[in-house]
């Protein structure tokens, strides 16, 4: 008897991919300034998180940004974009004013204030698509620490698993052409050769490699 393909497995929502889980820190500005108190780890974010003392003794996090020390002051680092001059590099950008921090967040990614304008700013993505934000919005001088952070090698494959784990994907994974036939439709003994496409009416499970091709074989 054969096992689910990894498609229909996931949509079973077993525990292999359910993440476990975490106390996801909540990013949001506040009107009052702060210090950096430590700089954080947390497994279902790829930038450091920093912890911020607020002057009214409350606390909060934000992702740090490249170059943040602790006990620096970040009232300079977050301003609303009517502060900031045109052609300034930023990131953790809020939608709309109060929403907390939504665009550019993960490490290396910033955006680039284009220009400014009556109520509303450019700002221009990584894509380099330009979206119009309202000047109250507002967002982090620089560039979402932790970049290259995918250069380092695993060296063991337990760092892996619990990657994985703490992601919830399917690890080790396994090649289909290595598979039985009973467990992919590209496993058996023929493994290695081209495949059939499926037909566009193919149950989810079964639409693996080309499907839906509009012709086969030499053309003529």
């Amino acid at each position: 008897m054969g096992k689910r393909i990894i498609q229909q497995a996931r949509g079973a929502g077993g525990p292999t991919y359910r993440v476990p889980p975490y106390d996801h820190p909540a990013l949001r500005y506040r009107n009052v300034g702060g210090t950096v108190t430590g700089l954080l780890h947390h497994p279902t974010l790829s930038a450091p998180v920093a912890r911020i003392r607020y002057d009214d003794l409350s606390e909060g996090f934000l992702l740090a940004p490249l170059g943040l020390a602790v006990g620096e002051r970040i009232d300079g680092r977050v301003r609303t974009l009517a502060e900031l001059p045109e052609g300034s590099t930023i990131c953790c950008i809020e939608t709309f004013p109060n929403s907390g921090p939504k665009l550019c967040r993960s490490p290396g990614v910033a955006a680039t204030l284009i220009s400014k304008g009556g109520r509303e700013a450019v700002v221009q993505l990584p894509s380099r698509k330009e979206v119009k934000l309202n000047l109250g919005c507002r967002a982090t001088v620089g560039v979402p620490a932790g970049e290259g952070r995918a250069e380092k090698p695993f060296i063991k494959a337990g760092n892996k698993h619990h990657l994985a784990r703490a992601r919830g994907k399917l690890y080790p994974k396994t090649s289909a052409v290595s598979m039985n036939a009973v467990d992919h439709p590209f496993g058996g003994s023929g493994s290695g050769t081209v495949r059939p496409p499926a037909a566009r009416n193919t149950p989810p499970g079964r639409k693996v490699g080309t499907f839906a091709s509009r012709r086969t074989g030499r053309k003529k």
